[in-house]
C-alpha cells in the first residue's frame, strides 16, 4: 500500500505544472502511474480485509523491543502512523501562519490604499483574503461548516458506542451484531454527510429559504484567482491575487477531507464486517484502532474550523 500511495501521490503531482494541468502529451505517463498506484493500493486493501476477516482475537502480536515491549504492534503501528499525520498537518498548519501573518490582508490593504490615495484601478494586489470573508458573512454561509462540526464531534460517539457493545463481555451475539453494525452504519453516513456538504460548499452552493448561498468557487474563490474582486471592495476597482491564501484553504481543507473519504472506506468495511457478526470481545481492538484515527481527523477539524472558518 505504500508504494501505492507513493506511486499515486508522485503521479498526481505530475498531472500539474504550476497549478494548471499539464499538456496532453505529458500526462500519459501521469495517469499510467495514477491507475498503478490505485492497483497496488487495492491490492494492499485487498490483503488486509481478506487477513482481518478471519481475525478471531486469539492471536494479537505484541511489539518485542523498547519503547514499545509488550504492546500490540498494531497499536504501535497506528501510533507512529498518526504521528506522521501530525506532521502533515503541522505543515500546513505553521504554512497557514507563515502566510497569514506575513501577507497583509486584503481589506486592510485596500483600507490603506484609499486613505493614502495610492489605489491603482486595474493593478492586482498580493494579499491574503481568508475564506471566512466569505463562509462567515452570514448564519447561512456558515451552515455547511458547523453542521460537519457537529456531524464529525457526533460520528466519534457513534464510533465509541460501536466499541462499547463490541466489548460487552455478557451480551446476546444478535444484539451485539445490530449494535455495532448500526452505529458504525451511522458513523458512515454522517461522514457522507461531511463530505456531501463540503462539495456543496465549494462548487454547487445551495438555496434555502430564499436564501442564495452561491459555492466558493462560483464566487472565484479559487487557487487561479490572481485578479480576485472582494464583495466588501467599494466601486470595484481593487483588485487581489490571493491564489496564495486560496490555495493554503484549499489544500487543507481538501487533505482533511482525504483523511475523511479514506474513513469512509475503512467504516464500510467495519460496517460489512460486523453486520455479518464478525466483532466479539476479543478482536473488538480493530474498531478501538480505527477509533483512535477517526478521532485524530475529528480532532484536526476542531482546529480547521476556527482557523479557516472563522477567523
Amino acid at each position: 500500500m505504500s508504494i501505492g500511495f507513493g506511486a499515486f501521490l508522485f503521479s498526481f503531482a505530475n498531472l500539474f505544472v504550476f497549478g494548471d494541468i499539464a499538456d496532453t502529451s505529458d500526462i500519459t505517463g501521469a495517469l499510467l502511474g495514477i491507475c498503478v498506484g490505485f492497483v497496488f493500493i487495492g491490492i494492499g486493501l485487498s490483503i488486509w480485509w481478506r487477513q482481518d476477516l478471519s481475525f478471531d482475537g486469539s492471536y494479537e502480536p505484541k511489539a518485542v523491543g523498547a519503547p514499545f515491549k509488550n504492546i500490540d504492534i498494531r497499536k504501535v503501528a497506528m501510533w507512529v502512523f498518526l504521528w506522521s499525520e501530525m506532521m502533515i498537518f503541522s505543515s500546513l498548519f505553521s504554512t497557514y501562519i507563515r502566510y497569514r501573518v506575513g501577507l497583509p490582508k486584503c481589506e486592510n490593504l485596500y483600507n490603506d490604499l484609499v486613505a493614502s490615495g495610492e489605489l491603482v484601478s486595474g493593478t492586482a494586489y498580493t494579499c491574503y483574503e481568508p475564506a471566512s470573508q466569505l463562509i462567515a458573512a452570514s448564519w447561512w454561509h456558515l451552515a455547511p461548516g458547523a453542521i460537519n462540526t457537529f456531524a464529525l464531534i457526533l460520528s466519534s460517539f457513534t464510533v465509541v458506542q460501536a466499541l462499547r457493545y463490541a466489548k460487552m463481555p455478557d451480551l446476546d451475539e444478535e444484539v451485539r451484531r445490530k449494535k455495532i453494525y448500526r452505529y458504525l452504519a451511522c458513523t458512515t453516513m454522517l461522514a457522507c454527510l461531511f463530505l456531501t456538504l463540503k462539495m456543496v460548499e465549494w462548487f454547487i452552493g445551495f438555496n434555502v429559504f430564499g436564501h442564495e448561498i452561491p459555492s466558493l468557487v462560483s464566487e472565484g474563490y479559487t487557487i487561479h484567482a490572481a485578479n480576485y474582486q472582494p464583495h466588501w471592495a467599494h466601486g470595484g476597482d481593487f483588485m487581489a491575487n490571493i491564489r496564495v491564501s486560496a490555495s493554503i484553504f484549499f489544500v487543507t481543507t481538501g487533505t482533511h477531507g482525504i483523511h475523511v473519504l479514506a474513513g469512509v472506506i475503512g467504516l464500510l468495511y467495519l460496517t460489512l464486517k460486523a453486520y455479518r457478526g464478525g466483532f466479539n470481545p476479543d478482536n473488538a481492538v480493530t474498531i478501538e484502532y480505527f477509533g483512535l484515527y477517526w478521532h485524530f481527523v475529528d480532532l484536526v477539524w476542531v482546529l480547521v474550523f476556527p482557523f479557516f472558518y472563522l477567523f
